[in-house]
């Protein structure tokens, strides 16, 4: 592998109070060697000469799906049949197969070097994450979960979940997943925006507490951390209150579930990309029904409710952008800042920091990436401007480094109608 110096550049930390700082970084095998003064080079290293450009750690995505694409839907698609249909003969399993892994390298040159699977296809997620370690296929770090585990009439049942019936059942799909090597669980608790049929009641709680309880016990006994889809104020209650680690979008909460967080150690994983096509688009766009769209606006408002909650009582918040919805794609992670900014106020500084090591830290990897310091993995981007005065900077990188291998100019394809949908959004403020 090269070894590299960074120079003529600003550095970007990642940590909380990080300021543009004009070092040059060096970077030697896989990891980050030294930071050193700009004039100090030495003759060893292959110099790349950032013209004043910006150096920070590569952004990690804490809550995707692989399988999806993000692109627009004019209706709601049968998910289960879909998979079972994708996974019935060998030639098609290596298609999909083969758009996950695309979807990853994606993920990678649009500056988000770390993934969060939370729900993928059998046992891709792993499959893949140690292909693109093993050096057989280009791609983000990945900690993956497989198939989440969902009930019958739950939230993505038989399509990125597998249906449990039982606490018995839970329990025997936790040691499954457990034993194809997965990062963590992932529980399927509550509806979401396209599985209620009422106005006002997505995020009806469909896994029993006794089995979340029960699969909470059997990951935690394994060694492995929660992260739970919940999006009504009844299922983060049922989540933390059984042994949840981590709560995926959220929900409005009350005293009871902020004290809940803290006994737990928990923390909330914010996504507000998602439900803001259902909730704000016009319905000509979204192709979202009248009870669609009033129970997207629902879920949108009690994700940033929670995320403003967080952020009053010091739960910790990580950032995911749930790839794989409607108008969510693998290269528009940096869109969740924005919104994160824009919709729960928070400083740009303060969303660069959740993208990095905070989620890094959350995700129980800080001591190895998240951040510009020596001994932690080169896992770098550079931008043309600075993302403290305006996060949009994020939104094409000018390089990508993973595991200290550069891609110099990465390009990602984009679609158009997701741009001129969500664009207006980058200056929307509630």
């Amino acid at each position: 592998m090269t070894d590299y110096a960074f120079i003529n550049g600003y550095v970007l930390s990642g940590c909380r109070d990080m300021v543009p700082e004009q070092k040059t970084v060096l970077t030697k095998g896989n990891q980050i060697a030294k930071i050193i003064e700009p004039e100090r080079v030495p003759d060893d290293y292959k110099i790349i000469d950032l013209q004043g450009k910006y150096l920070m750690p590569g952004l990690i995505n804490m809550h995707v799906h692989l399988p999806g694409s993000g692109r627009p839907q004019k209706k709601q698609r049968d998910a289960a049949k879909l998979v079972r249909t994708l996974m019935s003969n060998p030639l098609t399993r290596k298609i999909v197969y083969s758009l996950c892994a695309g979807y990853a390298k994606t993920e990678l040159m649009s500056g988000v070097t770390t993934i969060r699977t939370v729900g993928g296809i059998s046992n891709y997620d792993t499959k893949l994450r140690d292909e693109i370690c093993d050096g057989k296929r280009i791609g983000p770090r990945i900690l993956a979960a497989n198939e989440g585990i969902s009930v019958p009439h739950g939230h993505m049942a038989g399509s990125v979940a597998i249906t449990a019936t039982s606490v018995d059942q839970v329990v025997s799909y936790v040691d499954q997943v457990a034993g194809e090597g997965v990062d963590l669980i992932k529980l399927m608790i509550t509806g979401g925006v396209m599985d209620a049929k009422a106005k006002g009641v997505p995020g009806e709680l469909k896994m029993t507490p006794e089995m979340v309880k029960a699969a909470c016990d059997e990951a935690h006994e394994k060694g492995f951390y929660v992260a739970a889809h919940v999006e009504s104020t009844e299922g983060v209650r049922v989540a933390l209150q059984n042994g949840v680690d981590s709560i995926e979008h959220g929900a409005a909460p009350d005293q009871e579930i902020i004290d809940l967080f803290h006994s737990r150690h928990a923390f909330l994983c914010t996504t507000l990309s998602p439900a803001l096509p259902y909730a704000f688009f016009d319905r000509s766009v979204s192709h979202a029904s009248e009870v669609e769209q009033f129970n997207g606006r629902v879920v949108f408002d009690g994700i940033r409710a929670c995320a403003l909650s967080a952020i009053k009582n010091d739960i910790p918040i990580a950032l995911g952008n749930d790839v794989g919805c409607p108008y969510v794609t693998h290269y528009d992670f940096w869109r969740e800042l924005v919104y994160f900014h824009n919709f729960v106020g928070v400083s740009n500084q303060t969303a660069l920091y959740a993208a990095t090591l905070g989620n890094a830290q959350l995700a129980g990897i800080g001591n190895e990436t998240g951040s510009i310091e020596p001994g932690k993995a080169a896992d770098l981007i550079v931008t043309d401007s600075n993302p403290l005065d305006d996060l949009n900077a994020l939104r094409t990188v000018d390089m990508v480094m993973a595991g200290g291998i550069l891609h110099q100019d990465p390009s990602v394809k984009r679609n158009p109608e997701v741009d001129l949908q969500l664009d207006p959004f980058l200056s929307k403020t509630l």
